[in-house]
């Protein structure tokens, strides 16, 4: 045991969408699209002080075999617009958008934050994404993609030179890199908090560098304590190069949660979350992702497909590869053989995000676990349900968690670098 000071917990609400999270099927399921959805969630968000409100991205619907991807949202609506409207019916709550750095440019993306930033009093956050493929870049002028390593190095200029512009204050910039040369000034003054908080996602060696270097806040995805602390560990561990200190990055990974009047029946209810999130349709559709062929006759209650994938194949468009083909196949049919599972059964298995699961009292002890063993700093919420998901939550853990002395009980600050204990742009 250490004699430190308890570490306060972070929190923040993502919307669902454009994922496996949502269960469309429930009663309680309403619009993706209306304002009024987006309202709801984040007004309970700031009821519980959470941190921030963080709304995905996708630039192209996707497709399996031609066809778009069930899970996705047609009609989605752009996230700093909707955060925009989100900044006259909140006064506290941080809003944090996805925008790709691959089709976007310094310039525009640093003026769209900045106003963010001045409408809500400092509340604004960028979360930094890259593309890799051309069928997203279909849809911009210049098309194509970049190689990975050039995704992030791009990034990192990009970021680097919205700061540049966020910094001005209305003076000229000028800068002469690999990807950008550019001479012109921001059309606003210096917004509230500096600077917009930059958050970034990305577990790779590329991505954990330039979290180290240029974010503020990590979203990952580790599914255990264990993994958590290994992650943690090793970013925090990077930034003394950038000449950082292990509080100026804050490690919030993505999560579930399912909470019941009892550990048992909150397993149960978990149970059915997952089989309703992953029907047979979206089953078939990670199998296609990894084995690159049209498995439409496959059964999806039957063992996982005997044909070894087709690797760099063009059969889904539009999704992040999630590595080696032929290896994840390997690693399937193992877990597959070892729990005698279907082939729906394994890709409940292995595409569950880490979710906290039991009474309120359980989900707030390991989430208080995970903070003060050092396998985050907080967790990003991605509730099942739109727009009432995160009601529970607020209204039965949090409590648990102020009464523990871990979460504030009120906002001390106005700004999202107050929220988030981050240093103002001038002292990193």
């Amino acid at each position: 045991m250490t004699d430190r000071p308890l570490k306060q917990i972070h929190l923040a609400a993502h919307f669902p969408g454009v994922n496996n999270t949502t269960v469309w099927t429930d009663p309680q399921s309403r619009s993706q699209i209306e304002f009024s959805s987006f309202r709801q969630l984040a007004q309970t968000a700031e009821r519980g002080r959470f941190d921030f409100f963080f709304l995905a991205e996708g630039l192209r619907l996707r497709e399996v075999n031609g066809r778009i991807h069930d899970l996705d949202v047609v009609g989605r609506p752009e996230s700093i617009t909707v955060l925009n409207a989100l900044a006259a019916v909140t006064s506290r709550l941080g809003l944090a958008a996805t925008v790709n750095a691959t089709f976007n440019e310094p310039y525009e993306l640093a003026r769209r934050f900045a106003s963010l930033d001045h409408l809500s009093g400092g509340r604004a956050a960028w979360n930094v994404v890259t593309s890799s493929d051309a069928f997203t870049g279909e849809n911009f002028r210049r098309g194509g993609y970049l190689d990975k390593a050039d995704r992030y190095t791009r990034a990192a200029e990009f970021v680097e030179l919205a700061r540049e512009f966020w910094d001005a204050d209305g003076q000229e910039v000028r800068h002469s890199g690999q990807h950008f040369d550019v001479t012109g000034a921001l059309s606003l003054p210096r917004s509230p908090q500096g600077q917009p908080v930059v958050i970034q996602a990305g577990d790779s060696d590329e991505g954990r560098e330039f979290a180290a270097s240029a974010a503020d806040v990590v979203f990952s995805r580790h599914h255990t304590l264990e993994a958590g602390q290994a992650f943690h560990a090793d970013v925090k561990r990077r930034l003394a190069a950038y000449g950082r200190k292990p509080d100026e990055l804050k490690i919030m990974p993505g999560v579930t949660y399912v909470l019941g009047d009892t550990d048992a029946e909150a397993q149960e209810r978990a149970t059915e979350i997952r089989r309703a999130q992953v029907g047979p349709r979206t089953a078939l559709a990670y199998l296609e992702q990894v084995w690159g062929v049209d498995l439409s006759d496959h059964d999806p209650d039957g063992p996982l497909p005997t044909a070894d994938p087709v690797p760099d194949s063009a059969l889904v468009q539009g999704r992040t590869r999630i590595g080696d083909p032929l290896e994840i196949a390997a690693r399937w049919r193992a877990v597959a053989e070892e729990k005698k599972l279907t082939s729906r059964e394994l890709v409940i298995e292995v595409t569950g995000r880490q979710s906290f699961i039991g009474t309120p009292a359980t989900v707030a002890e390991r989430i208080n676990a995970y903070v003060q063993g050092d396998a985050a700093d907080g967790f990003i919420l991605v509730p099942h349900l739109t727009p009432n998901g995160l009601d529970d939550f607020v209204d039965q853990v949090v409590p648990l968690l102020q009464e523990r002395g871990v979460f504030r009980t009120e906002y001390a600050g106005t700004t999202l670098r107050e929220h988030l204990g981050l240093p103002s742009p001038g002292e990193r």
